[in-house]
């Protein structure tokens, strides 16, 4: 189930969908969020939408990178993946079909938790919550 979630301190609707997610899925606010990120950028000398900047801090905060099976890569969505995890915290990586980028899609429980409806978007990866 899609529920409207904007993480950002100013309500802004703009491309800081890895701080939000990574915020929401860490139960922690923007602005920590933001510089616990930062602190990986000045490491790596990389942006925060880096997927291996932010890699580094989940993996601190206890999450496991897992792959979606290739049997369908272009069929497996947001929605798909919140019905066959009803239970757990994990943000789920969308790149390449149908946004140009990447976005991710912070998910609790069997919802899924953003500033527009993706359910329809192709989950590539995702982090799972493990301690």
């Amino acid at each position: 189930m899609y529920i409207f979630h904007n993480e950002n301190p100013d309500k802004k609707r703009t491309i800081d969908c890895v701080i939000r997610g990574v915020s929401f899925v860490t139960d922690s606010d923007w602005e920590t969020t933001f510089v616990r990120i930062a602190v990986e950028c000045l490491k790596f000398h990389d942006m925060p939408e880096a997927n291996y900047v932010w890699a580094e801090y989940l993996k601190k905060c206890g999450f496991r990178r897992f792959m979606i099976p290739d049997t369908c890569p272009i069929c497996y969505t947001v929605k798909d993946f919140c019905r066959d995890n009803p239970v757990g915290t994990y943000l789920l990586v969308i790149i390449g079909y149908g946004r140009e980028g990447g976005h991710v899609v912070a998910v609790r429980d069997g919802n899924y938790y953003d500033i527009f409806d993706s359910g329809n978007e192709v989950v590539t990866y995702y982090w799972e919550r493990v301690k």
